[in-house]
This record gives C-alpha cells, sequence and structure tokens, in this order.
C-alpha cells in the first residue's frame, strides 16, 4: 500500500491511456481489449499486494467486468449501422454463456500459462489468415447448420473465458471462414461479446468466492470493483468512436490492422514466458 507517488501518478496515466485503447480497439474490431487491460491491472495489484496465487485470474475477471459496458456501447454502434448478423447472434448467445460458465471454472484452477499458449495460437492463425491468406482460407460459402453453430457457439464462449477476451477475435474468425465480410465479422463480434462478459463476470465472481479473503478490498471473487471503476467509464465512452472508424475504413485495410492488432497481442504473451 505504500507505493512512491511517481509510481502511482505513472500508473493512473496507463490506466488511463489503456481505457482510450480498449475502447478504440472494442469499436474497431469487435473486441474487448483483455490483451491491454490485463497487463495494466496485473501491475496495479501487484502494486497493492495481490497473492501471486490469484493476481491473475483477479485480473481476467476484472477485464470481463471492464468491457462489459464497451461491448454493449460498440454493439449499439455496428446494430445501428445493420452490419449484425441477427441469425448469428441467436445461434450464439446461450451456447456461448454455456462455455464461459464452463471456462470460468476450469480458468479458476489452471495455471496461467496454459492460457497464454492458447491465445498465441490463436493470435497467431487469426493474424496469418488476415495477412497472407485473404479469402483463400475458407470452409465454405454458407453458415453451417444449427448443430455446428451452436458448437461454435459454445467453444468461442470456452475461448474466450480462459484467454479472459470478450470472444471478439474468435467470432471473427470463424464469420470469415465463411466468407462473411469482415465488417460484419466485426460488428457481430461486438454483439456476441456482450453475453460472453456478462457471464464472464459472473463466473469469474463466483469461482473466487471460495478465496474471497485474499482479494483486495472492494472486491466480489475474483472482480475488483475498483479496477472496474477505473477503466470501463473510459473504454465505454470511447467505443462509438472506434465504431465509425472501422466502417470509415476500407476492407483490407481494416483485415491488415486486425492482423497487426493480434500479432501483437501475441508478442507480449510470448514476451511473458521469459519473464518480460
Amino acid at each position: 500500500m505504500g507505493a512512491p507517488l511517481g509510481e502511482l501518478v505513472a500508473l493512473a496515466g496507463g490506466i488511463v491511456v489503456a481505457g482510450i485503447l480498449t475502447g478504440i480497439l472494442a469499436g474497431l474490431f469487435g473486441i474487448g481489449g483483455g490483451a491491454i487491460i490485463v497487463p495494466v491491472l496485473y501491475e496495479l495489484f501487484l502494486l497493492f499486494g495481490v497473492p501471486e496465487t490469484v493476481r491473475m485470474q483477479l485480473c481476467v475477471g476484472t477485464s470481463l467486468a471492464i468491457i462489459v459496458p464497451t461491448t454493449i456501447r460498440s454493439y449499439r454502434a455496428h446494430k445501428a449501422r445493420g452490419f449484425v448478423i441477427s441469425e448469428v447472434m441467436q445461434s450464439w448467445t446461450i451456447p456461448s454463456m454455456a462455455g464461459v460458465a464452463l471456462g470460468s471454472i476450469i480458468a479458476a484452477f489452471a495455471p496461467g500459462g496454459v492460457f497464454e499458449a492458447a491465445f498465441i495460437v490463436f493470435a497467431v492463425s487469426m493474424a496469418s489468415k488476415l495477412l497472407f491468406a485473404g479469402e483463400s482460407w475458407n470452409i465454405g460459402d454458407e453458415l453451417p447448420g444449427r448443430g455446428l453453430m451452436r458448437l461454435y457457439g459454445f467453444l468461442i464462449g470456452l475461448g474466450s473465458s480462459l484467454m479472459g477476451i470478450a470472444g471478439g477475435s474468435l467470432v471473427a474468425l470463424v464469420l470469415t471462414l465463411y466468407r462473411k465480410p469482415i465488417h460484419n465479422a466485426v460488428a457481430t463480434a461486438a454483439g456476441v461479446g456482450v453475453p460472453i462478459t456478462l457471464a464472464g463476470t459472473l463466473g469469474y465472481a463466483l469461482a473466487g468466492l471460495p478465496r474471497q479473503s485474499l482479494m483486495p478490498p472492494f472486491s466480489v471473487g475474483f472482480v475488483s470493483a475498483i479496477g472496474v471503476l477505473l477503466i470501463a467509464p473510459i473504454s465505454s465512452w470511447v467505443a462509438p468512436f472506434g465504431a465509425r472508424l472501422a466502417h470509415a475504413m476500407p476492407r483490407r485495410r481494416l483485415e491488415i490492422s486486425f492482423g497487426f492488432f493480434l500479432l501483437a497481442a501475441a508478442a507480449r504473451f510470448i514476451a511473458s514466458f521469459f519473464g518480460y
């Protein structure tokens, strides 16, 4: 609790920047920005002495809670432009929430390296598709039947919960594999992120209750109310600006930007393996 004033000021500045970037990314790519929020929260909780045994879980749960208002505003901005694929939303909402519920339980006990490795594999694969393969990587020209769509929704929810993200990247990957335009994929990803983050927040809050004594003040399980209050208002306010930017960009430029973002996120996790 006795962190130097200079460190606290620098951290506060970092939190503000993280909130702005999170909002821009949420609107631009239909993602929640967990790759940015989690490391900032990690440093915040480190300064305030949160035990290492629960620190990463607290970061992920708080990140999901922060993303809730951001994904809602991003979804509304995209929906107003008519780019959301409503049948995908209907097919994936309940299965994705079921996947998140299972992932929340797993995430409370599995080592953090498992989730980092999963994110690296996914991010590099998705970035490779966007940057190099374009439309040559595809499964079909039309979305599959109800059974497979529900399975996709469940796996997206599970993967999102394990990686502490809103699921936008996973949604975009599946939809672009079925030749859905990137603008529609991004808009739909924002919508699917709403039930994922809501279920994830509840799941992490409940999963952390047995270890409540290790949490900082004003926490509910693996969700810190202080962390939410610091970042959520900023990121939520900025999200619609990112959505407008997404629809103003040419399709290929949006794909390339998304690809480089994923590579940057993967690089962050790779660096963590080496202690950076």
